[in-house]
């Protein structure tokens, strides 16, 4: 039986330049490194077992003002008292590489990846963005899911940037007539193989800039608001200041997304 676990999870924090959407405000981004040590000082109080960054640590612009913002990001966020689990954005990758990443993860290989930890398995899922194209997960990832998943015996959660889910999203700032830029093309196969094992428990990701959650086939779909998103219409603007609190158990888990966009969902296995 696995122990209780609790997780803290940030996402899209955007370090970098104005971001603006359709002529108005729309990312805080002058806001990141404040909004970024408020987080990690949440975090220190609550002492979890693991944080999750689930990428877009910054708004991407060159590569020499992307590599020095990506290392602010990672060294605030290494300031809490708790390791470190980083998932790639599609901001990230624009113009940094595996390299880049991997050095700043302070690990190796690939940028999926699995580990396990107080009877728990963690898998880390990385979603690829062709600019204005399309997002997508490469065959030889989820073969490798399909292979990671076999071999796992304890319940499993699962992190990426972008969502797994068929969200309808017409009413959302960012993504209408665009869900081919929110969602994973490859979706239907990705549930199927969660499914599939039978021990996939809850997948989260980023991204979306807005809290949202589906159920599909028993399994809970997360999304989890950005930290630096602007609540209000355009200037002065008001941070989401967002992150989520997940307290996994043997029944089920509870997730509270803390900040000025509040949600709470709690879910039985």
């Amino acid at each position: 039986m696995p122990d209780d676990v609790t997780i803290g999870i940030v996402t899209d924090l955007h370090f970098g330049p104005e971001a603006r959407h359709d002529g108005k405000l729309r990312k805080l981004t002058h806001l990141a490194g404040p909004l970024a040590r408020e987080f990690v000082a949440r975090m220190n109080e609550l002492g979890p077992a693991f944080i999750v960054n689930l990428g877009d640590d910054i708004e991407d612009e060159s590569r020499e003002a992307d590599l020095t913002r990506y290392g602010e990001c990672q060294a605030i966020l290494r300031e809490a008292h708790a390791p470190l689990v980083n998932v790639a954005g599609n901001h990230d990758s624009i113009h940094l590489n595996r390299e880049d990443l991997i050095r700043f993860w302070q690990r190796s290989g690939p940028l999926y990846y699995s580990f396990d930890e107080r009877g728990w398995h963690f898998v880390v899922l990385h979603t690829l963005e062709r600019k204005d194209v399309d997002v997508s997960i490469p065959e030889r990832q989820l073969e490798w899911l399909r292979a990671d998943l076999a071999a796992s015996g304890p319940p499993t959660i699962v992190f990426m940037h972008h969502s797994a889910s068929d969200q309808t999203l017409d009413d959302s700032r960012w993504w209408p007539g665009r869900s081919h830029l929110a969602l994973v093309r490859e979706r239907v196969e990705l549930r199927r193989i969660l499914e599939g094992s039978g021990r996939v428990r809850g997948v989260f990701n980023g991204h979306l800039h807005w809290n949202h959650l589906d159920v599909i086939h028993g399994i809970p779909y997360v999304t989890v608001q950005s930290l630096t998103e602007n609540l209000d219409d355009d200037v002065p603007g008001r941070p989401a200041a967002a992150h989520a609190v997940v307290r996994l158990h043997d029944r089920g888990m509870v997730v509270r997304v803390r900040g000025n966009d509040p949600a709470r969902y709690q879910l039985e296995w």
